[in-house]
């Protein structure tokens, strides 16, 4: 073998940032090649290097070359570049420049990449770094279903590939700050030069036309403001361990995201182990074993990790704050229960200080440069400043948008100097670099381009639908930095401004008199109800009845109502609004009652969510008069889909078939109303009843403001006051229980391993036997059935007939269109509606304490029951259902499907648990929490014969590509956990907010006038942004529960192929279909819900532009 080939493959296989370097000099050396002739050293290199390896290598760049963006590799001649900072987004910045034919510099402080931590690689970055010749350089890199990288190994790939363009690298030399061009320019030229250490460097000499900072988020490069993303305090933990590559470490399963949110047995059982507390933790297995967790910090100060519990976060995590030793034990734990105590030994690597490889951080707060570029302009020079890569945007580790936003950007940087080295003027250059980075963080997975062949140095080519020109060149002049004394803050305030919208009298007017207008017509003709105005009108509770009483004529019987009776007619439209519509009262019947005049803001704010609700449905009454030409109300709408499903199932629309069957059983199901409406109040006499007002929270004690007031069972609270009180967990209005024995309120997951901790037979069969007679007992005497169990809650007394079988039908549908939005109301979720009296029953055969909501997805019927449903559907008169919330149906079936299974197989054998037990191989703990991908399951299971052997072993490849379609989502269980934290996060700063307006609207502390239009405005503002943040935690709810039932039914069939593997397990298929099918109903009904949900979103959004745009405003909705 050449020489040359040998130094070749010893530069491929280097595996150090000083061997790389030191091997690519002595091949340079022995070609007799200068590699700071930029322009042709690549072509040269090529020529002189005549090996097959090195030809398969300039085939991959060759074909990146050819892009016609490059020119030739002359688009950017003549254009100097310096990059600061070696990290992968630095590095790949400059291969794109090089491409481009710039000459580039890159410093590097340090001479080691010693960086262990791995980094989850988007779709699209794979194919780039495939297309740069990462397989060359690596050749494990992304085999099979890999999608992650250290980051050690992307920056030597990269820093290979940048030296065979001819860029220019420096180790062990330090950016220091830029040096501007002196004022003699007479008698020699001299532009932008950079100062670095050492001073004796030969950089130093050099002159710049572009600097690109890429060192991270300590950038050093001046001019560039910084906005703070704060969240809820995270501490972030990373441990990487040493690998051995045994066998046995082979077999170890990484764990691709678990979130609590999601696996809340695995973080329990871990919890009761260990004393450890994670939010969620990854495992990935590379050149080390590497853990990454996200740890609570009560959990942190039990174990010692944490010395003092500081407010400052700072001070918290100093290390004068940190033990380190407790923090390697608190990693080595974590990292041996999680992997089931099956990797041999968990040796640290160590870092590049030497030490063990384990480290703790805070990513409570992110922070984003305001701009991405600016240009410095001295002395008829111009110099073009910009940032990538962390500098430029900090991400979020789960979301694994780091590398993945760092190369976007990179591409952009490069994208602008081409733009600059043409000759473009600067503020079209920033202009549309700013267009390009408004786009950076909202990019995902998902909603980049997929044509990744395609991709280019050209932004179109990744952005689908992007505007170049969104900013104009007006919009960035505060960013050209000509040297003058004005102040550019001054210019940055006005920009900033420029684009936020006035808020003026008038607004606030058109605003109060839409929701009264809107009012006036809902409540016109009913007996002593006149509505003049948002306060004095709707004191007696006649004018909220008739509110409701037009849209839903079956929830209250109006003629019966007696308009002296104050505190009954509002408590109950508050009972029906909550229960119904999911809209939490603001006061209880009581306090409306005794006050002079309800409030204004608090009237504002609970109005304001019927409006929202109803204002595109045409009530009951008026769809006869309505033409058919005229736009038809959403319940029209839903009930032609109902009618028309069979015509649906022609054409194949499975989901939208599913979600109108699931409405019929809702319906069939449903209690009736004068039922509900008791068992509201029954049970909120269980709460104790020495309580303030709604002034006052249940909790504290402590004033609540109407922005921040919650309501559940009756109570008012703070959103933050609202905690599990065995746990501390902060609770979800849409997830949580109540504990009837001990008044408590606690947090559903919680609940869960309550039940399943029942251990006991005899207690089993004893709840089995309650459960039959509670199905055998007489509704009418109380004895309220589960709805899961199929019972009628109706009562012969307070059964109505509906007119006919279609308007039944549009009722219902209509109540389905009403529930469908209910994530969209301000204070609460539609789960947070009082709890029903289905569960009283139900606890007395579980033999536990608590309420939850109860569940309206029943069991498969069978074909006596379909055929008895389709009768009714055919024009037999039957009760009007009374429409349960679907949001609520979706949260709370699965526990009560589940605990009925759980029943009816504990009654059927008293040894089937055990049996069932004895055959299974111990599993690892996220097997038993049901949050490991099933699809890995297999390697875990008991042995099966060796017909199941040879077909696992002929399906390789599909059992690949299953692997590959869940990791490509295995992020977003901890995306959406950190989303909901931000979200409370956002509502507490509105709440904040809220409070100040409230106090100034009420003259309070001085702090403004009452009434003031401007400040009525402004809470006009702030409701609509409750109502958004609302809207967006719904959506994140479904979400969330979506992914359960993922998770669940594919471990369902998993578990149905292992029983179909042998004879003797054959009878339990049967039962486990069943729950698979009801999972997929359940699944489906989400996507019903979701589409109604934005559906509606879509119009409030259209109605608000059209009025703020009717009175000149502009309406941002970033």
């Amino acid at each position: 073998m050449a020489e040359s080939h040998v130094l070749f493959d010893r530069f491929v296989q280097a595996t150090t940032c000083k061997g790389t370097l030191k091997a690519f000099q002595e091949l340079c050396d022995f070609l007799e090649l200068k590699p700071n002739e930029y322009c042709v050293f690549y072509h040269k290199l090529k020529s002189k290097l005549n090996y097959w390896k090195a030809k398969a290598l300039w085939a991959k760049l060759d074909k990146r070359a050819s892009h016609k963006e490059y020119k030739k590799g002359r688009a950017c001649a003549n254009t100097k570049c310096l990059i600061i900072g070696a990290g992968p987004c630095g590095l790949r910045t400059a291969i794109e420049l090089g491409f481009l034919g710039a000459k580039v510099v890159l410093l590097e402080k340090r001479d080691a990449f010693s960086r262990n931590n791995v980094l989850h690689l988007w779709p699209f970055t794979i194919h780039d770094l495939r297309g740069l010749g990462a397989k060359k350089f690596y050749g494990k890199f992304c085999a099979g279903a890999i999608d992650h990288i250290s980051i050690r190994q992307l920056q030597l790939m990269l820093l290979k590939v940048a030296l065979l363009l001819g860029i220019e690298i420096h180790v062990n030399v330090e950016f220091k700050g830029l040096i501007e061009p002196p004022e003699d320019q007479e008698n020699e030229r001299i532009g932008w030069r950079a100062e670095v250490h050492p001073r004796t460097h030969p950089v130093n000499e050099l002159e710049f036309d572009v600097i690109i900072g890429a060192d991270g988020r300590r950038n050093t490069l001046s001019g560039f403001k910084r906005k703070e993303f704060r969240g809820k305090l995270a501490i972030a933990i990373t441990a990487n361990f040493i690998n051995r590559n045994t066998t046995a470490e082979a077999k170890v399963e990484e764990i691709s995201g678990v979130a609590f949110i999601f696996n809340q047995k695995f973080f329990q059982d871990l919890r009761e182990a260990t004393g450890i507390d994670l939010e969620n933790i990854v495992y990935y297995k590379d050149d080390t074993h590497y853990f990454v967790m996200t740890a609570k910090k009560q959990s942190l100060l039990e174990k010692g990790v944490i010395l003092h519990d500081y407010a400052d976060t700072e001070m918290l995590l100093s290390r004068a704050n940190v033990d380190q030793k407790a923090l390697l034990s608190y990693a080595i734990e974590a990292a041996d229960f999680s992997t089931n105590h099956q990797l041999p030994k968990l040796d640290f690597a160590i870092n590049h200080y030497g030490q063990p490889d384990v480290a703790m951080f805070d990513f409570t707060c992110m922070y984003a440069s305001e701009n991405a570029a600016l240009v410095r302009q001295r002395n008829a020079h111009k110099l073009l400043v910009a940032l990538v890569g962390d500098s430029l945007l900090e991400p979020f580790w789960p979301m694994g948008t780091g590398i993945a936003r760092g190369f976007l950007a990179g591409l952009d940087a490069a994208w602008m100097v081409r733009s600059w080295a043409h000759g473009s003027s600067p503020l079209e250059v920033l202009a549309e670099r700013e267009s390009i980075y408004r786009l950076l963080p909202q990019t995902t997975p998902e909603n980049v381009s997929k044509n990744f062949s395609q991709y280019s140095v050209d932004p179109t080519t990744r952005y689908p639908n992007i505007s170049l020109h969104q900013v104009r060149p007006s919009q960035v002049r505060h960013l050209l930095d000509t040297g003058e004394i004005r102040d550019l803050r001054v210019d940055m305030e006005n920009v900033v401004n420029s684009s936020t919208p006035r808020l003026t009298r008038n607004e606030s007017i058109v605003r109060s008199s839409k929701l009264l207008n809107w009012c006036q017509r809902q409540t016109e003709g009913y007996r002593g109800v006149s509505v003049s105005d948002l306060t004095t009108c709707w004191k007696s509770g006649l004018a909220l009845c008739a509110l409701i009483h037009c849209y839903r004529p079956d929830l209250i019987d109006f003629d019966s109502l007696d308009e002296k009776d104050v505190e009954k007619n509002n408590q109950l439209a508050f009972d029906v609004a909550e229960k119904e519509f999911g809209i939490s009262p603001i006061m209880t019947g009581k306090e409306m009652s005794v006050v002079v005049e309800p409030d204004k803001l608090s009237m504002v704010m609970y109005l304001s969510q019927f409006y929202e609700m109803f204002k595109d449905t045409v009530p009951p009454g008026e769809l006869k008069r309505v033409n058919r030409d005229d736009r038809p109300s959403i319940a029209t709408a839903l009930a032609e889909r109902k009618i028309d499903s069979a015509a649906a199932v022609n054409n194949n629309n499975k989901v939208k078939v599913m979600a109108t069957q699931l409405l019929a059983k809702f319906e069939e199901n449903a209690p009736t109303q004068s039922t509900g409406l008791k068992r509201q109040g029954s049970l909120r006499k269980e709460f104790p009843q020495n309580i303030g007002g709604s002034d006052v929270c249940f909790f504290c004690r402590k004033r609540v403001y109407v922005m921040e007031r919650l309501s559940a069972e009756g109570k008012f609270f703070h959103r933050s006051c609202f905690k599990c009180d065995y746990c501390g967990t902060t609770l979800r209005l849409s997830s949580y229980a109540f504990d009837v024995e001990d008044a408590k309120e606690i947090a559903e997951e919680r609940m869960r391993a309550r039940e399943k901790s029942v251990k006991s037979q005899a207690l089993k069969d004893a709840m089995s036997k309650q459960l039959t007679k509670m199905k055998e007992s007489d509704a009418a005497k109380g004895a309220v059935a589960k709805v899961a169990w199929n019972v009628p809650e109706t009562t012969g007394k307070n059964k109505k007939q509906s007119n006919t079988p279609k308007d039944s039908a549009v009722k219902a549908l209509e109540s389905k269109k009403q529930t469908d939005t209910l994530p969209d109301r301000v204070f609460t979720t539609p789960t947070s509606k009082n709890v029903d009296s289905s569960v009283t029953s139900s606890e007395s055969s579980t033999g536990g304490k608590s309420k939850k909501r109860s569940s309206l997805f029943s069991p498969r019927k069978n074909k006596k029951e379909k055929k008895a449903k389709n009768e009714r559907l055919s024009g037999t008169e039957e009760t009007p259902p009374k429409h349960k919330s679907l949001w609520k149906a979706v949260f709370s079936g699965y526990k009560k499907d589940k605990k009925k299974k759980d029943d009816k197989s504990c009654s059927s054998t008293p040894s089937s648990s055990t049996t069932a037990d004895s055959g299974k191989k111990k599993e690892s703990p996220l097997d038993r929490s049901s949050g490991q991908k099933r699809t890995r399951r297999r390697n875990s299971t008991p042995s099966r014969p060796s017909k199941r052997s040879s077909r696992d072993s002929t399906e390789p490849r599909k059992e690949c590509e299953m692997q590959k379609l869940t990791r490509s989502c295995f992020l977003i269980p901890q995306i959406i956990q950190r989303q909901l934290e931000q979200v409370e996060e956002k509502q507490r700063q509105l709440e904040e907010r809220g409070v100040a307006v409230e106090k100034a609207l009420r003259g309070e502390a001085g702090m403004g006038k009452k009434d003031d239009p401007k400040l009525m405005q402004e809470w006009f503002k702030l409701v609509q942004e409750k109502n958004a943040l609302v809207r967006y935690e719904s959506e994140l709810m479904i979400f969330a529960r979506e992914l359960e039932l993922e998770d669940r039914q594919s471990r369902l069939q998993q578990e149905l192929r292992e029983r179909m593997a042998t004879e003797e397990e054959l009878a339990e298929e049967k039962q486990i279909l069943n729950e698979m099918l009801e999972v997929v109903e359940q699944r489906d009904s989400l996507v019903a819900l979701l589409e109604e949900q934005r559906l509606r979103e879509k119009e409030e959004d259209k109605d608000l532009e059209a009025v703020m745009l009717s009175k000149g405003f502009s309406l941002d909705w970033a």
